[in-house]
């Protein structure tokens, strides 16, 4: 079962020739519909310009009240409503942005056309979604931010199906019942599901988070994570000479955490606009700093790149 993030916009702050701001959809193969975490400025743009439908789009996540993550709402959920689409949307954000978005539906006098639900989640929140479960986890920013923790369930319900058709039972209902733990019968013969059920697989885990400082502010939740979505926006050198320090994670540090707690896979991104493809200073730094600490499988996230887990 394949899953798979786009990254529609990977810039810190502002948008770039290179890069827009923050945006990253999550595309289930079990699902028809799409998640999106942070919807910067011109994400819809974004959208139409990558592989995602922006009618197939059914959840948002916001992680912070900061422009460069929430302020791409309006215009796409306007869209929405010229494109006729009818499909129900929900968003999760902190508190303030159904204020936020009321002020904007109330001011512009628009009538969506569509089911719009907006939660506001607490930190800690746990939210069941089909085929994973979500956690909101605080992190440390100028204002209060937020990470998602995703787990896949485990998959433990699974029959050995050559097994019992050697056995002398063949596809049928009674599949179901085994699946349910009970024991079936068939022409005289008993099956206990114990002896027919696979070993459990265990269901993925990643975390997509919004601006940090400490990556340790995570946690216990970093321990062996298959995946890590998280801001890398200044080198360390560059950081240490800002003369207003802001609250953002440094490569050295991201490349510290994750090596510490074994995460498997990290993706940087919320890269700051100095860093290009060429000149003085270049995404290779970054991704070199983080090498300096960290083993794992690393990328750099770059606009309308697709990672497969």
């Amino acid at each position: 079962m394949q899953w798979e993030l786009t990254f529609l916009g990977t810039g810190a702050g502002r948008p770039t020739k290179e890069r827009n701001v923050s945006a990253v959809g999550l595309s289930l193969e079990q699902e028809s519909s799409w998640y999106l975490f942070d919807c910067g400025e011109g994400t819809q743009r974004q959208i139409m310009q990558s592989g995602l439908s922006g009618g197939k789009l059914g959840t948002i996540f916001i992680s912070h009240l900061h422009g460069d993550h929430y302020y791409g709402l309006p215009g796409l959920l306007d869209s929405r409503k010229m494109d006729r689409i009818t499909k129900p949307l929900t968003i999760y954000g902190p508190k303030g942005i159904r204020a936020f978005l009321d002020c904007v539906m109330d001011r512009s006098e628009k009538k969506l056309g569509y089911p719009l639900h907006i939660v506001e989640y607490d930190i800690n929140q746990e939210i069941a979604f089909p085929h994973f479960g979500l956690k909101v986890l605080p992190l440390r920013h100028s204002i209060e931010s937020h990470a998602f923790y995703i787990k896949e369930y485990t998959i433990s319900n699974r029959l050995d199906e050559a097994k019992l058709r050697t056995a002398g039972l063949p596809p049928s209902s009674l599949y179901g019942e085994l699946k349910q733990g009970r024991m079936v019968t068939f022409e005289g013969r008993d099956y206990d599901p114990n002896d027919y059920l696979l070993d459990p697989i265990e269901g993925r885990s990643l975390i997509v988070a919004g601006d940090n400082s400490e990556p340790e502010m995570l946690g216990d939740y970093l321990n062996d994570l298959d995946l890590l979505v998280h801001e890398c926006t200044y080198t360390q050198e560059v950081f240490d000479h800002l003369p207003v320090k802001i609250l953002h994670t440094t490569a050295r540090e991201l490349g510290r955490s994750a090596e510490a707690h074994h995460i498997k896979n990290l993706i940087a991104t919320h890269i700051s606009p100095r860093y290009r493809s060429s000149g003085k200073y270049t995404v290779g730094m970054l991704e070199e700093e983080i090498r300096e600490k960290y083993r794992g499988g690393l990328w750099i996230a770059e606009d309308f790149m697709s990672y497969r887990l």
